[in-house]
């Protein structure tokens, strides 16, 4: 039987892991709300959803990086019952759901793990804990949450607000972040599909959370520009949503996905990713994909 692989919401991650199985011989169908206007790959079957019934026949995988709203999460709204269904075949052998480091709540730059309590302390981090629930609750789906911190790769790192004189390097003392690679991303869902462990928890990150002002800083140097000046957290004039960000602060560990996955990331620290960005976004061939908040 051939392996295949349904992405809900056929963004950035899943477009980042599709190759992968695409050479091992896989089927991969990707969802998206406008075939016309998605980023496509060569070998993957786009369909419209919502907007016509999804069968998960002959569905082997699936990969859900389709994010919650205040109404919940939209996916479990639709496919609950089929995949509570697809849980008591013999063909569903693996289930990933993208989530956020976000349920974490703020931990003041303390460490936090996946047996950390989900103590979410945002609006989005709220609604991701329920999608979660949500997902858990289906019984006998072999379900694998990952938990990404913010994701870069090519098309997503900071080098076009540089060179359009659009960065800022916001200073809140203390404050740093974690973020992971795309293709990071990528390599560790392979590994997880390789290994399936129903009802396992992984925090996707790399080794270095940092603070953005020195992110930014090397990016600038990465392209020879002047280091933008520091602009104190107070005086940024962020918006409500950039502002959200600033109010968690926390230090991701990895280690589950190097220990049971045996991974060894591609990029362990943003300086390795940056050159990477850098030097995709230097190809003629390439392309940026669209601007886009989904996963």
């Amino acid at each position: 039987m051939t392996k295949t692989l349904l992405c809900l919401g056929f963004g950035y991650t899943a477009r980042a892991l599709a190759p992968r199985l695409l050479q091992a011989g896989w089927r991969v169908i990707g969802t998206t709300r406008s075939v016309e206007d998605a980023v496509p790959v060569p070998g993957v079957d786009l369909i419209t959803w919502p907007g016509v019934p999804l069968s998960l026949d002959g569905v082997t995988h699936i990969l859900s990086s389709v994010g919650p709203t205040e109404a919940g999460d939209p996916v479990l709204a639709e496919l609950a019952d089929a995949l509570a269904a697809a849980a008591h075949g013999d063909t569903l052998e693996w289930v990933g759901y993208l989530s956020t480091t976000a349920v974490y709540g703020d931990h003041d730059g303390a460490w936090v793990d996946e047996d950390t309590a989900v103590t979410p302390s945002s609006q989005r981090g709220r609604w991701r804990a329920a999608a979660e629930a949500g997902w858990q609750a289906i019984p006998d789906l072999p379900l694998h949450i990952f938990r990404l911190a913010g994701i870069y790769g090519p098309g997503r790192g900071p080098f076009a607000k540089l060179m359009a004189g659009k960065a800022r390097r916001i200073v809140k003392p203390g404050q740093v972040f974690s973020r992971i690679h795309v293709e990071d991303i990528a390599q560790v869902l392979a590994a997880s599909i390789a290994q399936p462990n129903p009802g396992a928890v992984y925090n996707l990150c790399d080794n270095d959370p940092a603070p953005p002002q020195d992110v930014l800083g090397f990016a600038a140097e990465l392209l020879g520009l002047p280091v933008p000046a520091e602009v104190p957290f107070d005086e940024a004039g962020m918006t409500p949503m950039a502002r959200s960000f600033y109010g968690e602060n926390k230090r991701v560990a990895n280690q589950r996905i190097k220990e049971d996955l045996g991974v060894e990331l591609h990029y362990p620290t943003y300086r390795e990713g940056l050159r990477a960005v850098r030097a995709a976004e230097d190809l003629e061939t390439f392309v940026p994909p669209p601007e886009t908040t989904g996963v």
